[in-house]
């Protein structure tokens, strides 16, 4: 990752609140709650606030006035017991712990536990959305209907490299946003594809982690169309930053619509995996493939980071651990300097279906078949390579299925 990216992917967390601001009641405070999740979280919060600003006000004033009344110029003399006696003295004493276990339990705790239970409560659900996390980027299915897309990180590369004005959506704009209904209850399941991701939405009051390996759920319920902004809340790795999300809330009638358009770019999709390409096309397709999916690690220019992700540019030999140059040379892809010139069948099982044990993730669910031949082509006709091949959606799909 260049320098410009480290500095920017350390100042996720500021740009992430910058946006929320527009949308709390002050700079400092929560995001407008949207959901009854979220509002049951700002209740609580704002009920805390409340008791805990009293209980100081009532501690302090004791102690100043204690200060006061007993201090030495009015000739105090200490008190001799060391603890309590007598009845009045045992109330005293007992009266603070009976009030803390009162508001603990009582007026947070009972609160709190409501919004627990109506979290884990999917039941009713109108429709089902699936959210997998990827290094970097988010995945979304909606099975009932059939389509699914990956969302990324659309942000210019001249922002992120500070060579262009930020825009005040910086690093929080997507390629393709999240859309759901408002007024109807949608339950989410979570899943992750490598390491533990976390999925937050302040707006929904939701921040729940994706764990390899399990599926969690949680559902919303989102009472006012807009977008809503969040991001990965949990460190996965130097992309970290680059994996936003954004949910567009709109009406059943504009769902609908999307949903249909959205089944339509699904069903061409499907066809233009029986296309045959010229060259030009898919290099030109896949280097937006590229930038979208793959420039976080083996970044813009190809180079790769030493020791941790190869480069794609040729002429640049790549030193790393023993583990990983011995899985890329089980594949046909360690040449002193020439990464990607292998074989052209294992470079498309290698986007398939990644490198165990390595950062290499699987693209077989994220990317199409036509978007994977397009980035290979890409790669092997630019940064230095020099191949003059050209790999079709066919080829890319006689693998995946095993034909």
């Amino acid at each position: 990752m260049s320098k410009a990216r480290v500095l920017s992917a350390g100042g996720a967390i500021p740009v992430l609140l910058g946006p929320a601001w527009a949308h709390a009641r002050a700079f400092y405070d929560f995001q407008a709650p949207v959901t009854p999740i979220a509002r049951d979280i700002l209740f609580i919060h704002d009920l805390f606030l409340v008791i805990i600003t009293a209980l100081f006000l009532i501690g302090t004033g004791t102690l100043l006035y204690s200060v006061y009344a007993h201090r030495y110029r009015r000739n105090g003399i200490p008190a001799t017991f060391t603890g309590p006696v007598g009845r009045k003295q045992w109330f005293w004493a007992s009266f603070p712990f009976a009030v803390l276990l009162v508001l603990d339990y009582g007026v947070l705790g009972i609160p709190a536990l409501h919004s627990i239970l109506a979290l884990a409560n999917t039941s009713g659900s109108a429709m089902t959305v699936k959210v997998t996390g990827h290094q970097w980027n988010w995945q979304y299915e909606y099975p009932a209907y059939g389509i699914g897309f990956t969302s990324t990180l659309s942000t210019p590369q001249d922002q992120i490299a500070d060579e262009a004005p930020k825009d005040k959506h910086f690093l929080l704009e997507v390629d393709h946003p999240l859309v759901l209904p408002t007024h109807e209850k949608i339950r989410i399941i979570l899943a992750s594809a490598d390491v533990i991701h976390a999925f937050w939405v302040p707006a929904f009051g939701i921040k729940q982690d994706a764990v390899p390996g399990y599926l969690r759920q949680t559902w919303v319920e989102i009472d006012k169309p807009g977008t809503y902004r969040g991001q990965c809340a949990e460190l996965c790795g130097v992309g970290h930053a680059f994996m936003p999300i954004v949910v567009r809330a709109v009406d059943q009638v504009a769902f609908n619509q999307w949903l249909s358009r959205e089944q339509a770019v699904a069903a061409a999709q499907r066809a233009a995996s029986g296309i045959a390409y010229t060259r030009g096309q898919l290099v030109t397709a896949g280097r937006k493939v590229f930038d979208a999916y793959c420039a976080a690690c083996h970044q813009p220019n190809g180079l790769g980071l030493a020791g941790a992700f190869p480069p794609i540019a040729g002429g640049h030999p790549f030193a790393a651990a023993a583990p990983m140059i011995a899985a890329l040379r089980a594949r046909g892809f360690y040449r002193a300097g020439d990464i990607v010139v292998g074989p052209i069948a294992n470079h498309i099982r290698i986007v398939l279906h990644g490198i165990p044990g390595t950062p290499m993730p699987s693209f077989a669910s994220q990317l199409s078949a036509a978007d994977i031949a397009a980035v290979i082509t890409y790669e092997r006709n630019d940064f230095g390579n020099h191949t003059g091949e050209t790999v079709e959606p066919s080829q890319v799909l006689a693998i995946k299925t095993g034909h």
